[in-house]
């Protein structure tokens, strides 16, 4: 995601890398304090920390699931009454239909080549919400030639990127009422995005390929060992593919669902759901997150900001 020369007028700078430069604690904690009011702010809400806690606090009372149920298309009515329930499930009969299902590959290849990407290289697993974590800035063309000549077992992956040129070819539906910037992840088979959650809404669409995403309930992150990034964001360190129960002995007890979403699928992902996904085939998604109070918690005025 950053900086290059432009090429076209369609084209855009990525933005700046985080700076490296070391914080002081007290400028470090200022920043942070500061991050979290203009979360909440933009979420309507008084505090961040309680949103997290409220969305934890509803998820006890959800159903246990064994798996991710599919629903034909839904109006914003419709979407809202499912999933204010809190749990994740599949609409189906709408990516499909966006311009950019059907273009191949090698289309994206010819019109859209000389995109400026950025890709995350090495272990970008281990080190994936670290500030300073290894990027590369290319061209698309560059990207996928890199990648149709890897022999490594994690490939580059372009993610979390914004692409507009992309996101022309794409209709997202209007289900909330203020959204995020779509962004766009590529990337061959074995591209993966570890452990984590969000708290925030999250509808995802997988354009082509296929990907085997892990999920696991808010409140299960009392056994997930959660490590916050930021006030919206944590991570944990194990791995539902390749469970170490002797490192992370709590993780047993999680409740891990596994779905695999297929070309043309639409995920929601409600707001504190623990997510990792794993590319099968080449693939390409989108995502995009609410900036509002998650739907789990519509019923709750004594978070909202008044």
């Amino acid at each position: 995601m950053h900086e290059m020369q432009e090429t076209s007028p369609s084209s855009r700078l990525l933005p700046p890398r985080p700076s490296s430069a070391p914080l002081s604690p007290e400028a470090a904690m200022a920043r942070k304090q500061a991050r979290e009011r203009k979360d909440a702010l933009v979420r309507g809400v008084t505090s961040i920390q309680e949103m997290r806690e409220a969305i934890r606090r509803a998820s006890r009372d959800l159903p246990l699931i064994t798996d991710v149920p599919r629903v034909p298309m839904l109006d914003a009515a419709a979407f809202h009454l499912r999933a204010e329930k809190g749990l994740p499930f599949v609409v189906t009969g709408l990516v499909g239909k966006w311009p950019l299902s059907t273009l191949t590959p090698q289309t994206l290849r010819d019109r859209f080549g000389e995109l400026h990407v950025r890709a995350r290289v090495g272990d970008y697993v281990n080190t994936a919400f670290a500030p300073d974590r290894a990027m590369q800035d290319m061209s698309l063309l560059t990207y996928l030639e890199l990648v149709a000549n890897n022999k490594h077992d994690l490939p580059p992956y372009v993610g979390n990127l914004e692409l507009r040129e992309l996101n022309s070819l794409c209709h997202w539906p209007v289900y909330f009422k203020k959204m995020g910037p779509p962004r766009f992840w590529l990337g061959p088979s074995g591209t993966v995005t570890p452990l984590h959650c969000d708290y925030d809404d999250n509808i995802f669409a997988q354009i082509w390929g296929h990907k085997r995403i892990f999920l696991a309930p808010p409140h299960h992150d009392e056994f997930l060992y959660p490590r916050e990034a930021n006030a919206i964001l944590f991570g944990s360190p194990f791995d539902p593919e390749a469970p170490d129960f002797g490192k992370f002995p709590l993780a047993r007890q999680a409740a891990m669902i596994e779905c695999i979403m297929q070309p043309g699928e639409l995920l929601y992902v409600p707001a504190g759901w623990y997510h990792q996904v794993r590319a099968l085939t080449f693939s390409l998604s989108a995502n995009r997150w609410a900036r509002a109070l998650p739907l789990v918690l519509n019923g709750n005025t004594v978070l909202k900001a008044g």
